[in-house]
């Protein structure tokens, strides 16, 4: 956040917020997604009247910055990975011969004399001058760009072959990011769909480089550069989705429940997992090692009853449905080697809410939806959080996660059995 209180975008376009994102397109032929900040032709132009800026410009300027700023994370992080690479792979050959920082310009060679030399000036300014605040960057490698880095992998690319597989995607990723790195070393205007595809490029590259989570719960909702630095600010939401429709299709059933160590789910009848999830994946899952707990509301309950009524069903519809899926879930755990790993309970309070609480080897996941009097649950906004585990950088004590986990074992003391 800046001294005015500007901040980064959490990454859907929902969020944008100029007014370049409500039209087609910005005026003077801009493309759509685009912001100018160009002054308007006028018929008559009067001293000192172009420093004057609208609540207008000053949206367009936030759109800006934010767009820039979210880039600017990526094309950081790419950078500091890939220079961490370079050193990794080339000093171990060019060093033992040249010694000291001289094995950067050795590396370099003819072909890249001029800007390696440039790298060289501009250390030995920023020596003078005090900018040098880390003394871990006080050498040529830490004055490389991202171009004169890839360089250095082009030209050494047996060096690095031992190492990455596959040398054109590497190349055409750092291509996409090239577009994005001018438009923002410029502060021009950085377009949705180049910002959209630089990301897309920068996850792609740091998955290529090794420099990923690494965990295969992680990988299910991968956390992101962004999300690494302010999201904390939003204890550990990490996305909201006005429905469950838009929910599956950044997170499909599969990915969401597919090798978890351990699933607690709470709701009326849990159609996101019953009607999403074959029978069969849940008894693979459970016999892999997963443990099972689902909640559903008492079919024969009044609070179904009053839920119906909310929703303008037919008199026992809903409990219909509660009980259909209940029975589902009783011949998947029928089929058990171990059936006590997975348990089947039933509550009679008002449903507050429906959560599904996933944890896997090193991280967690909750689904997290409220209950709306005129919605199905299809139709409620949701909540998407992140459990702690490794890589994941929140204080448990101030999240969302640790809240609905302590609910769902307050209800499930209270419950009832399903034999």
């Amino acid at each position: 956040m800046s001294s005015g209180g500007l901040e980064l975008p959490p990454g859907d376009s929902g969020h944008e917020g100029g007014p370049a994102d409500a039209a087609g397109a910005a005026p003077g032929g801009v493309p759509a997604g685009a912001v100018s900040l160009a002054p308007q032709a006028t018929g008559s132009v009067r001293a000192g009247a172009e420093l004057d800026w609208s609540a207008e410009a000053w949206s367009e300027v936030r759109t800006r910055a934010q767009r820039a700023g979210r880039a600017y994370i990526w094309l950081n992080l790419i950078e500091q990975r890939l220079r961490s690479v370079v050193g990794a792979v080339l000093r171990p050959v060019y060093e033992p011969v040249h010694g000291g920082d001289d094995w950067v310009v050795a590396a370099a060679g003819p072909a890249g004399q001029e800007w390696v030399q440039r790298a060289v000036a501009v250390r030995e300014v920023s020596r003078r001058k005090g900018y040098l605040l880390d003394s871990a960057d006080d050498n040529v490698l830490s004055f490389l760009t991202l171009p004169q880095l890839r360089e250095l992998m082009v030209q050494h690319w047996p060096c690095f072959e031992p190492y990455f597989d596959d040398r054109r995607e590497i190349e055409l990723a750092l291509d996409e990011l090239e577009v994005t790195r001018n438009v923002v070393s410029r502060n021009r205007a950085l377009s949705r769909a180049v910002l959209e595809q630089a990301e897309r490029a920068s996850a792609r590259l740091l998955e290529v480089l090794g420099g990923g989570a690494g965990s295969p719960s992680a990988d299910r909702l991968p956390i992101d550069a962004v999300e690494d630095l302010v999201g904390d600010r939003y204890a550990d939401v990490i996305s909201v989705h006005p429905d469950r429709v838009r929910l599956q299709r950044q997170l499909p059933a599969e990915d969401l429940f597919g090798g978890a160590r351990r699933l607690d789910a709470i709701g009326i009848g849990l159609n996101l997992l019953v009607q999403n999830f074959s029978g069969r994946r849940l008894v693979r899952l459970t016999e892999a090692g997963c443990r099972v707990r689902l909640l559903f509301l008492n079919p024969a309950s009044s609070a179904v009853k009053r839920r119906e009524r909310e929703l303008g069903l037919r008199k026992g519809e809903l409990s219909r449905s509660v009980e259909m899926n209940i029975l589902h879930v009783r011949r998947v755990r029928a089929g058990l080697r171990d059936p006590s790993r997975f348990e089947i309970h039933v509550f009679d309070e008002t449903p507050r809410f429906t959560a599904y609480l996933v944890e896997g080897q090193s991280s967690g996941i909750a689904v997290v939806q409220s209950y709306l009097r005129r919605a199905r649950g299809m139709e409620s906004p949701v909540l998407v959080l992140r459990g702690g585990g490794r890589g994941v950088p929140k204080d448990a004590d101030h999240g969302l996660f640790t809240t609905y986990r302590e609910e769902f074992e307050s209800v499930w003391e209270d419950s009832r059995p399903v034999s």
